[in-house]
């Protein structure tokens, strides 16, 4: 037994150390001229050097691993583990490495890295060794202070003319080191317990900077809620000025014509009542009619949404996938009807209603009313997404002249889908939030009633809950209205209806001159 309580047996230590400190240990062990009274072998254990060195009848192990000052973090973990692990034995101690009493940032890094892998139980069985052959300052660093200590004093200075004396020093010094802590010096257990407070640590970190991340992905959701909030709030203090504004002067115009209203609405009251008990009385499924007016410039995708709501609302799919392609242009009013959901769905399918300097075709007005009865219930603005010219925004306008003002209260806006490059359409939503104010004031003004359809093969299927939610919004704003169609002043119901006969009749007319030529 040695003093102290220890063992005489092989003291066992892991050098941390860069290759320059480890070559000098080496030199100033073997390179002690008229020294007899220590025996150095060296040897390697894998990829790790060993030095062993009896020194006054004890025997002490240096294992090293060749650490280089490029290696990273993890370079360097693995190396000291694997010399950690070559030590058969057992570990008695750390042994840190510094030329001069020079504590540098590479034995720093050294330090920290050995305290993330080991615990910091790792620095109880640490010992720091100055090798001062060569320039050695004068007085140490705050740092190095520091960490002698934690280490509870253990500094060793050695020089090779010292040799022996100091190594004797350092194992005395390790010698009361194991007395203060454990005898056995760091073990497998610290190890082990070492890298599972890592392991939680980590975990717990991890999990506190994912709910830092939650808590700020929050706040800016928040924040972006209250900017959208406060947008659409200053948005409609604005619509609710401008629709203000209009109403003053509507105020002021209808004053004018009170006197005449008041007399004439007694008369409009008993022949809409005349005309109800008439089309009763004719046909007791009119109520269950729902009509809708296509409108829209040329190209805008009109008969293409036509066809494809047609289809959709019978549970029809056309195995002709050209006729989700753009379509020539509307020449003339159409009408088609299909049954869906209990009632009878009439679409009329428009050509432009004014010319190019702004006239009104009085013609195709009539006839698009006249194919609508018994309505029409809601006029369908058609825009094609991604384009909306300087016709498009004074669509509006050219609209309420023809129909009247009240017209955009029974409107509604379909945004067409015609790219089929796109994989993945842009949402409706985001597209009208970026869009042109023209386009944002068009969609407010029609109480920012809006849907969108893709009529393109690659996104065919996008269309059934398009039309489904598309008719669900159609049927909102007629029932909005008591069910009752959008009534024109300008043309009476029985002008209306002896225009229908006279299409349906050109329309027969037609189809008899169109059999005839095919007989022949």
């Amino acid at each position: 037994m040695s003093h102290n309580g220890i063992s005489n047996t092989k003291q066992t230590v892991v050098v941390i150390a860069t290759v320059g400190e480890w070559s000098s240990l080496k030199s100033l062990l073997q390179d002690n001229p008229g020294e007899k009274r220590h025996q150095v072998t060296f040897s390697s254990l894998g990829s790790n050097q060993v030095c062993d060195l009896a020194v006054h009848g004890r025997l002490i192990s240096f294992h090293y691993a060749d650490l280089k000052l490029d290696m990273t973090e993890e370079g360097i973990s693995h190396a000291i583990d694997g010399c950690f692990k070559s030590c058969k034995d057992g570990i008695s101690t750390f042994l840190l490495l510094i030329q001069g009493g020079h504590y540098t940032k590479k034995e720093r890094r050294m330090i920290e890295i050995l305290q993330a892998h080991f615990g910091p139980e790792a620095l109880k069985y640490l010992v720091i060794l100055s090798l001062d052959d060569g320039k050695v300052i004068d007085t140490l660093d705050d740092a190095l202070l520091e960490l002698i200590n934690i280490c509870d004093g253990r500094y060793c200075r050695i020089t090779s003319s010292a040799a022996n004396d100091k190594m004797q020093a350092l194992l005395e010094m390790i010698d009361y080191m194991l007395t203060e802590n454990s005898v056995t010096g760091y073990t497998d257990a610290m190890l082990v317990e070492a890298r599972r407070r890592s392991t939680e640590d980590s975990a717990m970190k991890m999990l506190k900077q994912k709910v830092q991340e939650a808590e700020e992905n929050e706040q800016v959701f928040k924040q972006l809620v209250q900017q959208q909030e406060e947008r659409r709030a200053k948005e409609m203090e604005e619509l609710k000025a401008k629709h203000a504004e209009e109403r003053k002067k509507e105020a002021a115009q209808r004053k004018q014509f009170e006197t005449k209203r008041e007399s004439l609405e007694e008369a409009v009251l008993s022949h809409r009542a005349m005309l109800q008990l008439q089309m009763s009385a004719t046909d007791d499924d009119e109520t269950k009619k729902m009509s809708i007016i296509l409108l829209g410039l040329s190209g805008s995708g009109k008969s293409s949404a036509l066809n494809l709501i047609l289809e959709r609302a019978g549970n029809q799919y056309s195995l002709n996938e050209s006729s989700h392609e753009p379509l020539q242009p509307t020449l003339a009013c159409e009408r088609k009807e299909v049954f869906a959901a209990g009632r009878r769905l009439i679409l009329v399918d428009t050509p432009e209603l004014w010319d190019e300097d702004g006239a009104e075709n009085l013609e195709i007005v009539k006839n698009c009313l006249a194919l609508s009865l018994p309505g029409p219930h809601v006029f369908l603005l058609v825009l094609q997404v991604g384009r909306f010219t300087q016709g498009e925004s004074e669509m509006l306008g050219h609209l309420q002249k023809i129909f009247g003002r009240e017209f955009a209260e029974h409107a509604i806006i379909l945004f067409v889908h015609f790219d089929d490059n796109q994989r993945r359409p842009q949402k409706i939503d985001n597209y009208v939030a970026g869009a042109h104010s023209a386009l944002q004031d068009l969609v407010q003004r029609c109480g920012s009633r809006y849907y969108e359809l893709n009529v393109t093969k690659s996104q065919n299927a996008l269309s059934y809950p398009q039309v489904k939610d598309l008719l669900s919004g159609i049927n909102k704003l007629v029932s909005s209205h008591g069910g009752n169609a959008y009534t024109m002043k300008r043309f009476s119901v029985q002008e209306l209806q002896e225009r229908m006969k006279v299409i349906e009749e050109r329309k027969e007319g037609l189809m008899e001159v169109n059999y005839l030529l095919r007989e022949a």
